[in-house]
């Protein structure tokens, strides 16, 4: 079993004390306020939280859990520190991390007294870039010894909810580890081995910012939700009942699917409805903030895409997929067709292969749409995706199609490529390649 000290005895440090106590772990706390370290060595809790008391009670019964001020004498007794001191707001929004800095010093400090391998791991909310730009100095500038080979640094963001932390801690929907190092992800990823959820391995800055996209989607839901009722109160609409039958949806609704970055949504449906929607909002005198921006930031979107291409400098433009997604000749409010019209508008010479909208503009149903509705667009059509990337400069890759796939080659030979669905993995590190959100 591995032996912790956990740096700071608030809410985050208090459970994850008792919990891995609890897991038959040897864990030191670490506190400056001895009203704190008193309680604990008491086998009482600083904290209000069901359950906890009983935890903490029967760990330092049992001699797994004892508090401290000395923290020199906590890193010397431990493998592994758990840093879980706070991060509030500054005036402006900002973090204030003058907590972890001061603890990271400190750390540091005792480290460089200490022989063998010790790991630092982050418990606390930071984003991407901290550990990097924070952390690592502060424990270097202190210890005189270099992360990575003296001693090895991680975050694991906690996800822990007030009144069920306990539960949330042993019933993960999954446990997160951020290492740069496989030895020190494999060290951490053994603590969880009891729990039944997986371990997922990243890297720091990708786990730093994973807390963020939880808890802000967590409260765009919560808005989403306010926002929905408060156009179904104006209606006479019950929302309740919406949402209860919405949340049944696991496939669409409250599932992975359209939570990958990527490029703008378009089609005849979700466009048109987010208009309606907004304008009625409007008769009613429901001001509903969020949902009115939806089209806004989706059109923010198409204008990256745009200044993507024009930073290449480059004139001659191939596009691979115009439709508005894959399997469709569907062009009707396609974000391709107005990223087009938008370089069309800057003078670039475009080359355009879709082989679902070149069936169509032959004898598919939407001829006419092609024919009438984007008649200039279509002029700009090739029938042989060859010769589209042999023409072109930069290649922008629209939609996800595995006919492209056969010629990456050809793509990456010379040429800028502009990917807005992710559709090559292995090219991220090549200078000519560039992802819209990635």
């Amino acid at each position: 079993m591995a032996k912790f000290s956990i740096f700071g005895l608030g809410y985050v440090g208090c459970v994850s004390a008792a919990c891995l106590a609890n897991a038959g772990h040897d864990v030191i706390g670490v506190d400056s306020n001895l009203l704190k370290v008193d309680m604990i060595n008491n086998g009482q809790s600083p904290i209000v939280e069901p359950g906890v008391g009983d935890l903490i009670a029967a760990a330092v019964s049992d001699k797994r859990l004892r508090a401290t001020a000395d923290l020199a004498d906590a890193i010397s007794n431990s493998d592994i520190s758990l840093i879980c001191v706070g991060t509030p707001s500054n005036q402006n929004g900002s973090l204030d991390l003058k907590y972890v800095r001061r603890v990271c010093h400190e750390i540091g400090g005792a480290l460089a007294d200490k022989s063998g391998k010790h790991i630092v791991t982050v418990r606390s909310t930071m984003l991407p870039g901290t550990i990097a730009g924070t952390v690592i100095p502060a424990l270097e500038e202190s210890s005189g010894m270099r992360a990575g080979q003296d001693f090895g640094v991680a975050i694991n963001p906690e996800f822990l909810r007030e009144g069920s932390s306990i539960r949330d801690f042993n019933n993960p929907p999954f446990t997160l580890i951020g290492a740069d190092d496989d030895e020190v992800a494999a060290s951490l990823r053994s603590i969880y081995s009891h729990l039944d959820a997986p371990v997922l391995c990243v890297g720091i800055k990708e786990a730093e910012m994973v807390k963020y996209a939880c808890n802000t989607f967590h409260a765009l839901k919560v808005t989403f939700a306010n926002e929905i009722g408060m156009f179904c109160k104006a209606l006479g609409v019950d929302s309740h009942k919406v949402m209860d039958v919405f949340c049944h949806d696991n496939k669409l609704n409250l599932s992975p699917y359209y939570l990958k970055p990527g490029f703008a949504f378009g089609g005849s449906c979700l466009p048109k409805d987010l208009r309606a929607l907004s304008h009625k909002a409007r008769e009613l005198d429901v001001y509903l903030p969020m949902l009115n921006t939806v089209l806004a930031s989706n059109q923010l979107q198409i204008e990256r895409a745009v200044d993507m291409v024009l930073q290449t400098k480059l004139r001659k433009v191939g596009v691979l997929g115009l439709s508005f997604k894959p399997n469709t000749d569907d062009l009707r409010e396609s974000p391709i067709v107005s990223l087009v019209e938008r370089l069309i508008g800057k003078g670039l010479s475009l080359a355009i292969y879709d082989r679902e909208v070149e069936l169509a503009r032959l004898f598919g149903a939407n001829r006419e749409y092609i024919e009438h509705e984007i008649p200039h667009i279509s002029s700009l059509m090739c029938s042989n995706l060859a010769e589209v990337i042999e023409k072109s400069e930069v290649i922008i890759i629209g939609k996800r199609d595995e006919e492209f796939l056969d010629y990456i080659d050809d793509m990456t030979n010379g040429r800028k490529i502009i990917d807005l669905v992710r559709l090559i993995e292995s090219h991220h590190e090549n200078e000519g390649y560039h992802g819209i959100c990635w």
